[in-house]
């Protein structure tokens, strides 16, 4: 779960990751086993990154990442990890299907799917508190200075800190703006990766508006997908769900009024049976919700630098995606320490 016995031994390094999600995590994890000296730059006020948890009075709602799947053995493994100590638990949802699918079904076996509890942000806050996180910092530039790297965050300046690599953990279209200029090889490889946006709607009701299922894969213009939020393990009870819009329709209402996203989501979720009138509703745009880079490595490494990249968008998307990317990540430094120009890939 993170150790790598059968790597070579490395010396500590002084090393910077940008982007406190589940791939920046996965990959300080690896590399504080592996002895090294982990700092973690986050923009927000708190880890999780899309894995993120919207409460008010009496409700919790998951407005980004919905739940998450085990298929690689050491994932497996850390889902066990974060079920034995509270942070996540299976989920076994009423699920209904609405419209065709253009994908074919992932599996033929049963899918076990999990959450975290009491919210999705659980396992990511679990593992930050083993590091040092920075909250409150948007780095925006890098700068190589005596052979090592120094950051730039927009409410602090440049850090005193100087560090021996430095790894990106975040979307694409920032690592790509991050990165211009520094390194463009690693740049245009972020810039090409897809990215999709995400509209996603928190409705809270009085009376449950649709008990019939607990959740529904939608397949039409609007939505993609519905959730009783309230129905998840260690939830409130207050009636709320979560309501995600198609990435086509997302991108062609990106800018628009969040008024407007909600009426329209609302009333894709009437036509799905759904009764009566939220008493409160809110709207969150994701920008880069989810993407992936055709024919990429888990990771992008060149220790030539001492520069990273990982990201769920580099390993297929989703939350395991992004834990893979991070442990491919810090077995790459592993691998080739950094040597302070091309950009290797990762394996």
């Amino acid at each position: 779960m993170g150790t790598h016995p059968d790597l070579p031994a490395v010396a500590p390094l002084r090393a910077a990751i940008i982007g406190a999600g589940l791939a920046g995590l996965s990959c300080a994890e690896g590399l504080r086993e592996a002895g090294h000296d982990v700092r973690l730059f986050e923009k927000s006020r708190g880890p999780s990154g899309r894995a993120a948890t919207r409460r008010g009075e009496g409700w919790a709602c998951d407005h980004g990442a919905q739940y998450f799947t085990a298929d690689d053995p050491g994932f497996a493994a850390q889902v066990r990890r974060w079920c034995e100590v509270g942070v996540a638990v299976e989920w076994a949802p009423r699920l209904q299907v609405f419209g065709v699918s253009p994908e074919a079904p992932r599996r033929n076996a049963p899918t076990l799917r999990y959450v975290g509890t009491p919210g999705m942000t659980a396992p990511a806050r679990w593992m930050a508190g083993k590091h040092r996180v920075e909250l409150l910092h948007t780095v925006d530039a890098l700068r190589l200075q005596g052979g090592a790297w120094r950051l730039r965050s927009r409410e602090h300046g440049w850090s005193e800190q100087a560090f021996d690599a430095v790894l990106l953990a975040m979307p694409a279209p920032q690592a790509a703006a991050l990165l211009q200029g520094v390194h463009e090889e690693m740049a245009r490889r972020a810039a090409s990766a897809d990215m999709h946006p995400c509209w996603s709607v928190m409705a809270v009701y009085d009376v449950d508006p649709q008990p019939r299922f607990d959740a529904a894969f939608v397949n039409q213009s609007v939505l993609s997908w519905v959730c009783a939020e309230h129905r998840k393990p260690g939830r409130g009870e207050t009636p709320c769900w979560v309501l995600h819009a198609q990435p086509a329709w997302s991108r062609e209402h990106l800018e628009a009024a969040p008024e407007q996203v909600i009426e329209s989501l609302l009333q894709a979720f009437r036509g799905l049976g759904a009764q009566g009138t939220p008493r409160l509703a809110v709207a969150h745009r994701w920008r880069y919700a989810r993407g992936t880079l055709e024919h990429a490595p888990p990771a992008l490494w060149d220790p030539s630098s001492g520069l990273g990249v990982c990201g769920d968008w580099l390993c297929g998307g989703r939350i395991e995606g992004a834990w893979r990317s991070g442990q491919a990540l810090a077995r790459a430094l592993a691998l080739q320490p950094p040597r302070r120009a091309s950009c290797v890939a990762t394996e």
